[in-house]
């Protein structure tokens, strides 16, 4: 009797065994069948509108062989002739111009993505404002 049992304690063991290992192979199958991928140095290139020249696209990576694209989104500001993948960080705004009537900042380079070409320094303007801005109660009026 307690050799039976002592072969059925074996038996369970390796049944235990036995699943463990299937799972394992089975999580690792399936992990790949996601499109993990053992490439590390993905290149992806710019950012592709879907419509217009601004807002959501999508950039193509590559690595060896393997494509694979990613959502992006271009602003429809002033911000895209720099890049989408080019952050800055501004100084305040100048003051205007009086012969061109425009005012100038100056953005120091913080952060590139995607392997991007950026320059270190940009330098912006806009036109100078018409109206001209009063300190106060602005619009409250009390009692009269």
């Amino acid at each position: 009797m307690r050799g039976l049992c002592s072969t059925l304690f074996l038996l369970l063991v390796a049944l235990m065994i036995v699943t463990t290992e299937a799972g394992k192979h089975k999580k690792e199958k399936g992990k790949r069948a996601k499109g993990k991928s053992d490439c590390t140095e993905w290149s992806y290139g710019n950012c592709m509108p879907n419509k217009g020249n601004c807002g959501p696209g999508l950039r193509e990576g590559t690595c060896d062989d393997q494509t694979r694209k990613q959502k992006c989104k271009v602003p429809c500001n002033w911000k895209k002739q720099f890049g989408v993948d080019c952050k800055y960080k501004f100084d305040s705004w100048g003051e205007c111009d009086a012969t061109t009537h425009t005012k100038i900042r100056t953005g120091i380079l913080l952060k590139v993505f995607h392997q991007a070409e950026c320059q270190k320094t940009i330098t912006v303007s806009k036109p100078c404002s018409t109206k001209s801005k009063s300190k106060g109660n602005k619009g409250k009026r009390r009692g009269n």
